[in-house]
Parts: C-alpha cells; structure tokens; sequence
C-alpha cells in the first residue's frame, strides 16, 4: 500500500508540474508545426512525402506523390489541373495544417501530385451590407474569424481549433455546438463556392464552376466533398452582425445525461458537454447570446491547444506509457482525476479580460469564444515549446473516435456507456487525461454527406502506442463503445477523424449518396481527384478494413479471431460486454 501510494504521490507530482508550466506558457515562445510535404528536391519540389500533423496516418502507411505544387493564384490553379487532366495524373488537395487523421489528401500512383492551398490563404472580398465574406480555401479558421471581427461581423458557429483551414472545414464537415439557427456546421453557410475541376480538350482541361446557393443543386455535394470533387478556389460564407456571449461551465452528476442531452441544446444556443464517465461527472456548457452592451471582454485559450513545453510533454507521455507497460489503472485513474480537477480549476482557459478569471460568467465577443489554438501562432524557438502533439517531440499520440448520434438514440447510447462503466469504473479513465467526451450538437444539413438528423457528436480521444502490435489498457472499453456507436446506433463519422473500422459501411447511411456520386461523375469523370482511400469510403472499392494479425488494435478491421488481436500477449477477439453483436480485443484473467 505503501508502494502504491508513492506512486501515486509521483504521478501526482508530475502532473501538477504539467499544468504549472501551462499557466505561465503565455511567458514562452512555441515552435509551430513543421512542413507536411517534404520533397527530396526543393527545387523543383519532386518526389515527395506526405502526411498529417500528427506524423501518421490510421494505418501507418506512407504516403507519397511525385511532386507537389504551391499555386498563388485560381489562374495558376486552373493550369495545374489543367496540365494533369491532360496528363490523366492523380491529384489530391493538401491544406496547410493537415489536421484530417484519414488519408484524404494521399494521390494514388507513382506519378500523383499534391496541390497545396498554402498561398491560397487571402480575402478576396467582404460585402459589410451583404454580410458576406468571400475567401480562398487556405485561409485558416483563425485568420477568418479576425478578419470578419474587424468589420464588426462574426460566423457564428465553427470548430473549436483554429488550426483548420477553409476548404479542410468544407471538405471533412467539420463544425461547432448548436441546435439553432442554421446549425452548426460551417458548409450550411456557405452561399456561393467557385471550384476548379477536369474537363474536355475542348474547355482547355479544365473549367471554373461558380455554384450559388438556391440555384445550383450540385452546391451540396461540394458543400462537403472529401476532396473528390476538384479544388475549391473561392469560397462565400454568410455572416452575422458581431454578438457577445455569456459563458459558464456547471460540474453536475451524469446520472441524468440521457434525459438531459435531449432538451439541453434547445436551451442554450452554444452548449456542449464534458463527460468523464469514470468519474460519473459532467461539465455542462451554459454558453447564450447577450446584448452587445453587457460587461465583458472575455477570452477562450483553451488549455489543451496551448504551446506546452517539450520536456512537460515527453513527461505526461512517459507516464502514459509506463501506465500502459504496468497495466497501472489506479494511477491512471489518479492522473485522470488530477488532470480534469486541474482543468475546472483553471476555467478550462477562460478569462474575463484576456489575462484574469474572476468569476462567471465569462462574457466576450464571439470571436474571442468560438474557438482557440495559440500554439499554432508563435514564432520559432527550436522546439522548446510546441503543439502538444507535435510528432517532433516525444508529444501525445492517441486515436479519435468521432461519431454523431441521432437525438432520438442519444439516451439509449448514453446509458448503455454507463451500463459498461459500472461493470468496471476504472476502465474509461485514460480519456480524462484527454478531457473526457467531448459532446457537440449538429444539425440536419442539406449537404449530400452532412448530418441526416439533429444529433449529437461524440469526440473520444485516447491513448495510441507507437508499437501497433501493442494492445492498450482495458482496450475492449473502447472498441465496445465504438462499435457500439456506429453499428447499433448507425452513427455517422466525421470524416475528417476516425479509424478505419468506422467507415464500414458508413457510406450507405446517406440518403443522397447517388446525388453525390453523379456529381463526382460529373466533375471527374476519370477520377483523377480519387484514390483507393476515398474509393473505399464511398463504397466504390473495398478494403477499408484488413483482416491480418493484429489489425484490431489499431482498428484496421474488427475481430473475428484471435490472432486479431494479441493473443500472445493475452488479449483474445471476444463478445462485448453489453452490446453483444460487437468483438473486441479482451484481456485474459486467467
């Protein structure tokens, strides 16, 4: 006992040092993110390599393209994809930050190229009567959101990482918390989107579609196009007039959560949950509008997206995987206390005036509110500072599950997670080091692959070995939940997150999927902006799952013997615990 409470005592230790150092970060510079396509000639930028910000893709593969080309400007855009579409070359669109965990921005064959919307990052313009703001796909979220506050108007709703760029958004589907008003994905306020595509010898290879909302049907198949449909050049958002919002984050039980996510949303225009179901604790969101005269300026650093110091971070990693190594779930549950006490004592990165928290509510404008990622904006300092995740560093690496649920399944989802919990309180631990679920309503979309129903989206990220043959503490948790989520409540991914398990069949739960494969008809009849991977995600190929020793663990395919798993290592392909019909990776008691 005593052993066990030293150990306690020193990854208490190591934690509190963890949070220290980002309550003093603001005093250090960070190093932003590296270039993801990195080419062997610079020159002539030829023979390359790419990959995500996080250093790796779902299946670890190595994506490649023979060379990668940075236009300035939609002319130069027009006469790239023009000389491919004579050349019937591979393409893909790669954004600067490269936040998609999937392959989407891999091209297929020896001979594919890369496009990258880096120095397409400009206003092209804003209309202050119309409201509207028209911009090039690279433009980052952040750079948006600043622009449109000078001119004294907002976009109400986005992701909470500025990291994302525009045409990243559009492309995955990406979104922030609301039932109201237009909903909360940014696509369903786009109003007009000029896209690049291939065309005939006759068009010169390549043509300019400018498509308008209400006129143009094909608008909602770009509205979210996972990259397949050509290179989106120019995109027009509607806005809205500036608004303050009034901000506070109440600690309730989660014995109700089911009854309470159905009416929640309707309640409050900005809310969203943090769940820590070990914990049977739940952070709700009270977060409304309020008259542009109420008191306040203040502003959201959210903890998790500041710059951190690289050795704070190897720490929190090496206790992760000493954790793993020693199967030690009292001290993972221990850090996982700490870290989420840690965090509601910090106000999760709030403060009333930019530097201080006093009290709550927080009140601010809605571009200092909606969304956070300093650690993306500082200037070099050799790594002594960087994203936490940053593949430079011995940083986090973890999985993200992101799967919607419809509101009229959301109760049953919700008690059936806590049915598995209370089976072993200690086993969903690991995802408060990564602040719980993290819960966001969506709304119905008319995009062809947006949300089919009003729902709510559960973000679940934890703990990732660098071996893949590694099985993870109470890994069978996890994939029950998972599974259970898109396959006995027909969950819908994100697109631009997830394993590959999640995409199994995904693709028919889209009412309008064949619209949207006319137009993808349509603007690419060769495919030259598909590859094998978004093939497999429309349903065109199969091979999203491999069914191989161990494929379970990284969740490559879903078990069905136990050589998927680590046998070897006492992990066995075993029924769930609560929802029968799912198999998991079980460690053996015997």
């Amino acid at each position: 006992m005593i052993e066990m409470n030293s150990q306690k005592g020193f990854h208490c230790f190591k934690l509190l040092a963890f949070w220290i150092s980002l309550t003093i970060i603001s005093l250090v510079r960070c190093t932003p993110p590296e270039e993801h396509i990195k080419c062997s000639s610079s020159s002539s930028n030829t023979n390359c390599t790419v990959t995500n910000t996080y250093g790796s893709f779902p299946d670890r593969a190595v994506c490649r393209a023979s060379q990668a080309m940075y236009p300035k400007t939609e002319e130069e855009l027009v006469s790239i994809v023009a000389n491919a579409t004579f050349l019937k070359r591979k393409m893909k669109v790669a954004t600067t930050t490269s936040h998609s965990i999937p392959k989407l921005m891999c091209p297929d064959g020896e001979n594919g190229l890369v496009i990258s919307t880096k120095f397409l990052n400009r206003t092209v313009s804003l209309d202050e009567s119309a409201m509207t703001i028209t911009v090039e796909p690279g433009m980052t979220l952040r750079q948006l959101i600043n622009v449109c506050a000078k001119s004294g108007l907002t976009l109400p709703y986005s992701p909470y990482w500025w990291g994302l760029t525009v045409g990243g958004i559009l492309g995955t589907g990406s979104h922030g918390s609301t039932l109201w008003g237009v909903g909360s994905a940014v696509h369903d306020y786009v109003v007009q989107l000029r896209i690049v595509t291939p065309a005939s010898s006759n068009e010169g290879y390549a043509k300019v579609r400018t498509l308008r909302n209400g006129t143009d049907l094909e608008l909602d198949a770009a509205r979210v196009s996972l990259g397949v449909l050509g290179v989106i050049s120019q995109v027009t958002l509607q806005l809205e007039p500036m608004f303050k919002r009034s901000l506070t984050y109440v600690a309730r039980n989660d014995s109700d959560l089911g009854e309470q996510v159905t009416t929640f949303g309707r309640q409050h225009e900005f809310a969203d949950f943090q769940w820590y179901p070990s914990q049977r604790k739940v952070q709700y969101r009270l977060d409304d509008r309020v008259p542009t005269d109420t008191k306040g300026d203040g502003f959201y650093d959210a903890m998790g997206f500041r710059s951190t110091p690289s050795l704070v971070v190897a720490l929190l990693r090496s206790t992760e995987e000493t954790e793993e190594s020693l199967r030690d779930a009292v001290g993972r549950c221990a850090n996982g206390a700490i870290t989420t006490s840690l965090l509601e004592t910090s106000r999760f990165g709030l403060t009333n005036d930019g530097s201080i928290f006093n009290k709550y509510p927080v009140v601010g404008y809605n571009n200092r509110l909606q969304s956070s990622g300093t650690c993306l904006d500082s200037p070099q300092d050799g790594l002594i500072t960087a994203c936490p995740w940053d593949p430079r560093i011995k940083g986090l690496y973890y999985f993200q599950t992101a799967v919607s649920i419809s509101l009229s399944k959301v109760k049953d989802f919700i008690q059936d997670v806590q049915k598995l919990v209370s089976l072993n309180p200690m086993a969903l631990c690991g995802v408060d080091l990564y602040n719980g679920f993290l819960m966001r309503y969506v709304t119905s979309s008319s995009a062809y692959l947006g949300k089919e129903e009003d729902g709510l989206d559960f973000d679940i990220t934890y703990y990732r070995s660098k071996d893949p043959m590694a099985p993870r503490l109470y890994e069978d948790f996890i994939e029950e939940i998972e599974q259970m989520a898109f396959f006995k409540y027909d969950g819908l991914p994100h697109w631009g997150k997830n394993r590959n398990l999640a995409f199994v069949g995904a693709i028919n739960k889209y009412k309008k999927v064949n619209e949207f494969l006319k137009v993808k008809q349509l603007y690419d009849p060769l495919g030259l902006f598909s590859s094998e991977w978004s093939d497999q995600i429309l349903g065109l190929k199969d091979g999203i799952t491999t069914m191989k020793p161990g494929c379970a663990l990284e969740g490559l395919c879903i078990c069905s013997q136990d050589a998927h798993c680590a046998p070897q290592k006492g992990y066995f392909c075993r029924p769930g615990k609560v929802y029968k019909d799912a198999r998991v990776c079980t460690r053996s008691q015997s």
